[in-house]
């Protein structure tokens, strides 16, 4: 039995339901941890819920903003488009950063 991670009441054990009990996330500095979960209970932290609705929100919104898509392609044939190139440079040093940063290669 497969059991998705963002279907909270689903049975561990079947026949069985789980009790689900949120607690603080240590690794985001959440507090202390909680003690081992008793048999038939899982713990759920406060980093997986977010993580959970924001993987609901993502998958409730649309893939493609046509009407954007509309809008830059009609810029584009009348020649009305026209790029930042310094603002694109500075945004792409800006993620270049935030990389290097989650990977620990930042300073």
């Amino acid at each position: 039995m497969s059991n998705k991670i963002n279907d909270l009441t689903t049975n561990v054990t079947a026949g069985r339901a789980s009790a689900v009990v949120p607690t603080r996330d240590v690794v985001t500095g959440g507090g202390n941890a909680a003690p081992a979960p008793a048999q038939g209970e899982v713990h759920i932290t406060d980093t997986a819920s977010q993580l959970a609705s924001l993987e609901q929100s993502l998958r409730d919104a649309p893939a493609v903003d046509s009407a954007r898509v509309a809008q830059l392609q009609s810029a584009i044939e009348q020649g009305r488009y026209t790029v930042d190139a310094e603002h694109v440079a500075t945004q792409l040093m800006a993620m270049e950063k935030a990389l290097a940063a989650l990977s620990g290669k930042g300073k």
